[in-house]
């Protein structure tokens, strides 16, 4: 480990300016000269989709593990932690992108809306796909893959896009019809307002106050917006991101305790061993011995 998490920026050796690129599963777990492996803990940064199309195994997302076989999709977003685990079975498609790949050819809104599929905290990152459902969303990733290599023109990375959206909305859509996604929901762009102050500040403020100062709104309605999103309230939810931000930190860096928790926002390392053990019921070295 390192001292600061390692985090992989979005790299395409086959078309470095695409902001979009595809890898096989099986040839990612052949891959040499990686400067990281891709079996340990590494939070990226950017947008992956995982088809898998054969076989069985397991990947980890945020300290969960999610078994996997035919016809399983995850989907993880940008500045999640995650690891593959190497399956001898496993086949499969990785689909992966930034954001900006969206937006410039969408509206802002509706990017952001497409990347509401891979927000964990509105729906699980796992899907399985019944046979029609499989089947379309192979269909919607055989055509990405012949545009991106065999066609591979002017007019490649825009039809790409244009498919990749279309591919997210079906992924939206089936999560929809299974209840598997918080959708249309009242207090939905409050929510994901609340969610983005809260990953972005976490360290400096731990007060669902603090939050409804910066949003101009009261600590009641916040309160009304994470009760009808995610059943929670807006202190438990702030908790749960901070105490993810803090698991980031033990597993995916060499930072010593009472480095994390200064760096977590705690001026006392005491009151930060008792804050995590109550979010967690292990001290923070049970937490980073159990990866070890």
């Amino acid at each position: 480990m390192s001292d600061k998490p390692i985090h992989i920026k979005f790299r395409n050796q086959h078309n470095p300016y695409a902001g979009f690129d595809m890898i096989k599963l099986d040839e990612l777990f052949q891959r040499q000269g990686l400067d990281h492996s891709p079996f340990q803990l590494h939070l990226v940064e950017f947008y992956m989709i995982i088809l898998v199309e054969q076989g069985q195994g397991l990947h980890t997302i945020d300290f969960t593990d999610y078994e996997y076989e035919k016809g399983t999709l995850l989907t993880i977003r940008k500045d999640q932690i995650h690891k593959f685990v190497k399956s001898n079975t496993g086949k499969g498609t990785l689909l992966l992108f930034r954001d900006d790949f969206l937006a410039s050819y969408l509206e802002k809104l509706e990017a952001l809306k497409s990347l509401r599929l891979f927000n964990e905290f509105l729906g699980a990152p796992k899907i399985q796909l019944s046979g029609k459902e499989l089947e379309a969303v192979c269909n919607s990733v055989a055509r990405i893959e012949a545009e991106y290599f065999n066609v591979n023109d002017e007019y490649s990375l825009g039809i790409i896009r244009s498919e990749l959206h279309i591919l997210i909305a079906k992924l939206y859509r089936i999560k929809s019809h299974n209840n598997q996604i918080v959708n249309n929901r009242k207090y939905l762009s409050e929510f994901i307002e609340f969610q983005n102050l809260v990953e972005k500040h976490a360290t400096e403020y731990k007060k669902v106050k603090d939050y409804a100062r910066i949003m101009g709104i009261s600590t009641k309605t916040i309160n009304t917006v994470t009760k009808t999103i995610v059943n929670k309230s807006a202190k438990e939810f702030v908790d749960d991101i901070c105490t993810q931000q803090i698991k980031r930190l033990l597993i995916n860096t060499d930072l010593s305790v009472k480095e994390i928790a200064y760096a977590s926002g705690f001026e006392e390392t005491t009151n930060f061993f008792k804050y995590f053990k109550r979010q967690t019921t292990l001290t923070p070295e049970q937490f980073r011995g159990s990866f070890q």
